[in-house]
């Protein structure tokens, strides 16, 4: 059996396990990372990602801390205005709109707007670079014990990985943390989240549109133009039925349906990628580290995707757990000591558990059906307007 040493093992090659490789790495620490399938680094393979991330300022700092800002920065797109708009009414239309603006915080933008197979390919073509990462693919881990000097990790090929830590990064259904006896609280919420690109006749000028009607946030995060056409991504979150009779749907009726749930905002869209579509849970880990073990990303929390906070939540995983084995590791201290991982807990699990219960309040907001509560939805949307809250909610939506 082959024996590997390393300081840190993360499980999960995603977006989220890529940069805490990469984070880690460029912190100074040795790091493998194991996925067990070989990543899908364009767009129109099988199995591509096609969600975009919306990456925070405070994310941002993240990538260029860990040397994947300057390969990622080219294929961003700027977020410079938030618009909430309400569509409730009982004509399906425009009846409240509040925008969010980033030069109201006096900066440029909120952040930006990146596809997530396009991360994975830069995000891995970054690690082959960087001597103090290897990325193993086709293999995941098997077995994880911790002990008082370190842990031992079997891969599924049978090799044997002993590192100071191991970082869980593989996603809601986690491995380690089942293994930890580590158990979740969990939401569903009976929504799918259809995903997919558009081309769109109108310029989305930077702004990030939600539309609420019912069934959850119809939502268009700009894109890069292509060969100078204006495009954007897509968010559609829906009851279950609903979602899976639109993708049923042939092309022109589903196109149809996208035009009216759009109410036309940017135009006539067209569908420029694969549909892809993704179940809509909540989701919390009682504990966020075990033996050796810290959980991050969506192994640690999951929430829908309103507001650009899962993701960025993740990255502030990443953030504190590198802060505080920097800290350790210049003081001589263990990197994997319980004391240090009860720290990342207790630094993380309060922020973690607000922001779960603030999205949570407003997924259910966009679900209504009754009219009264869609018009008391409107009726909360337009008391923003001049109010002090729009700046605190703009503040915390930072984090």
């Amino acid at each position: 059996m082959e024996h590997v040493q390393t300081d840190i093992l993360v499980a999960g090659g995603g977006v989220a396990g890529l940069t805490a490789t990469a984070a880690f790495a460029a912190a100074g620490f040795q790091v493998i990372c194991v996925e067990p399938s070989a990543p899908v680094i364009a767009e129109a393979d099988v199995g591509a990602d096609l969600r975009s991330t919306a990456f925070l300022e405070p994310s941002i700092d993240v990538f260029r801390a860990a040397g994947l800002w300057e390969r990622l920065e080219p294929y961003g797109t700027d977020l410079r205005v938030m618009r909430l708009a309400d569509a409730g009414g009982a004509e399906n239309e425009i009846r409240q709109v509040q925008d969010f603006a980033a030069d109201g915080l006096g900066r440029e933008r909120f952040g930006v707007n990146l596809p997530n197979w396009l991360l994975r390919r830069e995000m891995v073509a970054h690690l082959e670079a960087e001597p103090n990462a290897t990325l193993l693919t086709g293999v995941s881990v098997a077995r994880h014990t911790g002990r008082t000097a370190g842990a031992i990790v079997v891969l599924s090929d049978g090799r044997q990985v002993r590192a100071r830590l191991v970082v869980a990064a593989d996603g809601r259904e986690s491995f380690l943390r089942e293994a930890a006896g580590i158990a979740v609280n969990r939401v569903a919420y009976g929504q799918k989240a259809l995903v997919f690109a558009v081309s769109h006749s109108v310029r989305h000028d930077f702004v990030s549109t939600e539309i609420h009607r019912t069934g959850g946030p119809f939502t268009l995060v700009p894109l890069p133009d292509r060969e100078g056409v204006p495009h954007s991504s897509v968010v559609w979150m829906e009851r279950n039925a609903k979602a899976d009779a639109l993708l049923a749907m042939e092309p022109g009726d589903f196109e149809a349906a996208l035009n009216a749930r759009s109410c036309g905002v940017l135009g006539h869209l067209r569908v420029a990628t694969g549909l892809g579509a993704w179940p809509i849970i909540s989701q919390r880990a009682e504990r966020l580290f075990g033996p050796r073990l810290a959980l991050i990303a969506e192994a640690a929390h999951v929430i829908p995707p309103i507001g650009a906070q899962g993701l960025n939540m993740s990255l502030k995983d990443i953030a504190v757990l590198r802060d505080l084995m920097g800290e350790a590791a210049a003081t001589g201290r263990d990197i994997g000591a319980h004391g240090l991982l009860e720290r990342y807990a207790r630094t993380r699990q309060a922020e973690i558990t607000a922001r779960i219960a603030g999205v949570d309040v407003l997924n259910r907001a966009a679900m209504a059906e009754a009219q009264e509560l869609r018009d008391f939805r409107n009726f909360g949307l337009r008391m923003l307007a001049g109010s002090p809250l729009k700046a605190v909610a703009m503040r915390a939506g930072l984090g």
